[in-house]
């Protein structure tokens, strides 16, 4: 059997990823029965609910809804985009695999697809094996269809699937309660029903409640209607997570098709200008739903009026932050005595340090570069298991480059995070790299990784065009080494 051989690498801290992804599996939907009133399981049934028979979500009425999360156990021909980055399966070896897949005669099999469709993204006790060759030691798990919740139109129906979503996410973290933790779903749609979820889920231990920068039926979260909701936050010292998504809205109701947040506005650009691939629109959609949300935060006050309160920006990287921050102190300075809002109590700045953590990813390197800047605002996310992904071997990899100090390194990886949280910190905890991982035959070899990355390795052109392919020409006969005639169009 071939082996995947990683350099040895050693830590002498313990890490906490604040931002990895489950996938709700079908079981949630089962098992609903069991967690909820007869009057929230009818609710459901017609809001969002997993049809076994046909196996998919049926979303306010709507089938095939959702961004796929209860496919399990792989699809042949198909890399899952959302269980796919687990351990040892880098970004080079996805790309060889979808390269594969443009080909028929080299696809995967069902097998193969269900091999890198990691069990850890539903299971925790697979998870737990995965976080040891991944150098996690402590992980925040946060659901993936996090985009379908905010249009679901039946309030009792949204607070049944939220209790339902956190009633499985708590279970899932008895696995290791000191390894897993679950950041909870709230049913914006009633802000007295999200206020009872929150108090509920405060009292099993949830350190963290989950609140998209334009939620539940196109409200901005600083509406007055939430005041009690952030109230709650303060009382409980549940931090609001603030986690942004593609926000497709495809399951708008009547009266909201006109209503766009930042990443909305991104994704229409895209289609419209004609480009094929949606993965574009992620350049910025992210970015733009966290910067706006940031802006909205700092500049009307939200957290003086709430000044327990502590938040954390999820999945949109950091780099932009110290920018965004560097303006909202130049407008607040130069628009501070025309304001018709009560005056601000200090710089946005001071107040984002005092309240806020911002998650960065492995890859980026920008902010071990600005320490001084980030110092007690970072904290590290591995994005697991969606494909974009990397393991907390890969952020070190990338903060020694940049030669920051381990001191630095200690808070990014783990300390800014549990600080936030107020999670112990572990003392047993991973040090040594896994250095080498079994892998079945069919593995890619390094010649094929490379092959597949040349840029006409991904371009599938119909039979007949002149096309190069691993640096040679080709007239409509052979590319990758595979017959055209058994490409795909």
């Amino acid at each position: 059997m071939p082996v995947q051989q990683f350099a040895p690498m050693t830590k002498d801290f313990p890490t906490f990823d604040c931002d990895a992804h489950v996938t709700e599996p079908a079981w949630i939907w089962e098992r609903a029965k069991d967690w909820l009133t007869k009057e929230e399981l009818e609710a459901l049934k017609t809001t969002m609910w997993f049809d076994a028979e046909t196996k998919q979500l049926i979303v306010n009425g709507h089938a095939g809804a959702g961004l796929g999360s209860q496919r399990i156990g792989g699809t042949a021909g198909l890399v899952n985009v959302l269980t796919s980055a687990g351990p040892g399966l880098k970004h080079d070896i996805q790309r060889a695999l979808n390269v594969r897949n443009l080909d028929p005669t080299t696809a995967l099999t069902k097998d193969q697809a269900n091999y890198i469709d990691h069990k850890g993204s539903y299971e925790p006790t697979a998870r737990l094996r995965d976080m040891d060759v991944q150098g996690i030691d402590q992980v925040m798990i946060i659901p993936t269809d996090i985009d379908t919740y905010p249009w679901l139109q039946n309030a009792v129906g949204a607070k049944a699937m939220c209790k339902a979503y956190n009633e499985w996410a708590y279970d899932y973290c008895q696995a290791d309660p000191n390894r897993l933790f679950f950041a909870a779903m709230l049913p914006m749609q009633d802000p007295g029903f999200a206020t009872q979820e929150l108090y509920r889920v405060a009292a099993k231990g949830c350190r963290v409640a989950l609140v998209r920068p334009i939620d539940a039926m196109g409200n901005y979260p600083i509406q007055p209607k939430y005041e009690p909701l952030w109230t709650a936050m303060e009382e409980t010292g549940v931090v609001y997570g603030m986690h942004p998504f593609p926000a497709f809205g495809t399951l708008k109701p009547p009266g909201y098709t006109e209503q766009y947040s930042g990443a909305e506005l991104i994704s229409r650009t895209v289609y419209s200008s004609g480009l094929p691939h949606f993965f574009l629109t992620n350049v910025q959609n992210f970015q733009a739903e966290a910067a706006l949300w940031v802006t909205l935060t700092l500049m009307s006050g939200f957290f003086d009026k709430h000044p327990k309160i502590r938040a954390a920006v999820f999945e949109a990287s950091s780099t932009w932050l110290s920018f965004l921050l560097d303006e909202c102190d130049k407008m607040y300075k130069l628009y501070r005595n025309e304001r018709q809002m009560p005056r601000l109590k200090r710089l946005p700045s001071e107040t984002f340090f005092e309240h806020c953590v911002t998650g960065f990813e492995g890859d980026e390197a920008p902010p071990s570069r600005l320490p001084e800047f980030y110092g007690n605002i970072l904290a590290w996310s591995s994005d697991v298991y969606h494909h974009d992904g990397d393991d907390a071997w890969r952020a070190l990899e990338t903060m020694r480059k940049c030669e920051l100090p381990e001191s630095y390194q200690t808070k990014f990886l783990g300390q800014n995070a549990r600080t936030m949280y107020r999670i112990e910190t572990p003392k047993k905890f991973i040090r040594d790299r896994v250095t080498e991982i079994e892998r079945p035959d069919w593995w890619p070899t390094e010649e094929e990784v490379q092959r597949s990355l040349e840029p006409e390795a991904g371009i599938v052109r119909r039979y007949g065009e002149g096309v190069r392919a691993n640096g040679h020409a080709v007239n409509g006969h052979a590319v990758n080494g595979h017959d055209r005639e058994g490409a795909r169009a």
